[in-house]
């Protein structure tokens, strides 16, 4: 089983610049997306309905804003839109599809790095879903939750750490949570977990050149439960050509969807 996971900063903007025919060549079994920026109205049949693939879509109710997307080869036993938290699922965050006793949900956190009550909002966020993983860990079920988290957890997990632990996104309350979750509430950094090396990132920032020079952040993740997070076999990042300024996860699980 491949999952795919990207942040797209835009459906559209990344269809043009190629998206589509490489997600066709991947041949997952999933793919999470982020950040769609669209109404499912305003996108074509190409992106909306591509043949083969099923298709669904939370986006945010405010035009050009967050949303999330899943495109799966199979069809769903179950489609789940949001948390069920008006606020949250205004914004387009959390979208999961259930095959047989595996969930797959594109998640896509807020980012708090545009001021401080944007970092209110991204908190507010993580207390609130801190509990819903807490009861998803617990379910019985497999899950693989994939997609933008805003925080890189450790210092192997950006280029420019000493610069930035006062910055969002590797601020000390927001590594110690998703630590939380690693250590005490029994989640799984499969990337990590395959990979103990550093210079690995999914985004770069477009200010001084930081793609070429490699000066990036490891946001984008897929957290699993540790029954599927075992079965994890592969995992890379794809920088050959660029959809956003977010890269495509891509990892390999020794099972069929």
């Amino acid at each position: 089983m491949r999952i795919v996971t990207l942040n797209v900063n835009g459906l559209r903007s990344a269809a043009a610049k190629g998206f589509a025919p490489w997600m066709r060549r991947q041949k997952a079994d999933v793919v999470c997306l982020q950040e769609i920026k669209a109404q499912e109205a305003d996108l074509p049949r190409t992106l909306l309905a591509p043949r083969g693939l099923h298709a669904f879509f939370h986006p945010a109710e405010k035009r050009g804003y967050s949303g999330v997307a899943i495109y799966a080869r199979k069809s769903p036993d179950n489609v789940v839109m949001g948390l069920g938290i008006k606020d949250i699922d205004a914004q387009g965050r959390f979208l999961q599809v259930d095959f047989g006793k595996l969930s797959v949900i594109s998640l896509y956190l807020p980012s708090g790095s545009s001021g401080e009550e944007a970092q209110a909002r991204k908190f507010a966020f993580m207390k609130r879903f801190l509990p819903r993983l807490e009861q998803m860990r617990a379910c019985g079920r497999e899950i693989v939750l994939c997609g933008d988290w805003n925080i890189a957890h450790k210092e192997i997990d950006l280029r420019n750490w000493r610069s930035n632990q006062k910055n969002s996104g590797f601020l000390p309350e927001e590594r110690a949570w998703l630590t939380e979750i690693f250590e005490r509430v029994g989640w799984i950094d499969v990337f990590r977990a395959l990979e103990p090396g550093g210079d690995h990132y999914t985004f770069w920032s477009s200010r001084g050149d930081a793609y070429n020079k490699n000066v990036g952040w490891r946001i984008d993740y897929q957290i699993a439960t540790p029954g599927i997070a075992k079965l994890a076999r592969s995992c890379s990042i794809y920088k050959a050509k660029r959809f956003s300024d977010h890269a495509p996860l891509t990892i390999d699980y020794d099972c069929e969807l």
